[in-house]
């Protein structure tokens, strides 16, 4: 097909050219190029393909491809315990579930460390004042020492299980200075919380009512395994027993109470109000 010809002033000469002669700008080869449609078959066939390929990438991802995330089971009905989603049974769901060292550590193989009845006492004061919800499984037997991975936040097999343990001990006294295993039902834990009010500590008393807890039938015998006494309330200071409940007002008003208080690191009178200067 050829150009159609027009003049221009850009082409002064246009005039001479014949309309019969071949055209200024070549045209473009376009036979390289196949425009036709491709039969349909063929679109149907490819698309086919894309979808088989496309479910078989799913099912490999949800049935042979290990998942990243494992969920934790609540019901196992070989183990015993608590069935309900309790904190007792979230955390020994969490246990169960715990996955074990890499290969090639000797993680394993190592002993686990043994508590005695300080450290016990220690953490598990860290275990109950780091959580509300932390609560003693009902199985547990309180006579016996308690298995220390229940407790501990730690692999008590590692390699550096004795320094994280002494890191533990550090800690739960120096948050918790004074530690109150009270009942809130009870007088002289009402006359032991008033005389510790009337102290203003800072950081305030960790006061924990037994007789409010799940678990109270398996942490009250273990508290008084550990702290050899033989009623509630029962108080420490810097992780040591003050006395019997009936003492421990008079040791106020001879102010040895106060003096182990300072010791374990609190302070009295740290939380009493200061007076507004007068103008």
């Amino acid at each position: 097909m050829a150009h159609r010809r027009t003049f221009s002033a850009r082409f002064p000469d246009m005039h001479h050219v014949a309309l019969d002669s071949p055209p200024l700008t070549p045209m473009p080869n376009l036979a390289p190029f196949d425009f036709s449609r491709k039969p349909r078959a063929q679109w149907i066939r490819m698309t086919f393909l894309a979808l088989f390929s496309l479910m078989a990438v799913s099912a490999y991802v949800l049935f042979l491809s290990p998942p990243v995330l494992h969920p934790i089971a609540f019901d196992h009905s070989d183990h015993p315990g608590p069935s309900r989603w309790t904190p007792d049974a979230l955390r020994l769901a969490a246990m169960r579930n715990h996955r074990p060292p890499p290969p090639g550590t000797t993680t394993a193989s190592r002993p686990q460390i043994r508590l005695n009845e300080t450290e016990e006492l220690g953490a598990l004061s860290s275990f109950i004042a780091s959580l509300p919800q932390n609560m003693i499984p009902q199985t547990i037997d309180a006579s016996h020492p308690l298995d220390p991975q229940l407790v501990l936040d730690f692999d008590t097999r590692g390699p550096h299980a004795e320094e994280e343990l002494a890191a533990v001990m550090d800690d739960v006294w120096a948050r918790n200075p004074v530690m109150l295993y009270s009942k809130i039902h009870s007088p002289i834990s009402r006359e032991i919380k008033q005389t510790l009010a009337s102290l203003y500590l800072k950081p305030a008393p960790t006061i924990v009512e037994v007789d409010e807890r799940p678990d109270e039938h398996v942490l009250t015998p273990l508290l008084f395994r550990l702290t050899k006494q033989r009623e509630l309330p029962i108080l420490l200071v810097g992780g040591k027993v003050v006395g019997a409940p009936k003492d421990i007002k008079e040791l106020a008003v001879l102010g040895t109470l106060q003096s182990a208080i300072t010791a374990a690191g609190g302070v009295v009178d740290g939380a009493r109000k200061k007076k507004a200067k007068k103008l």
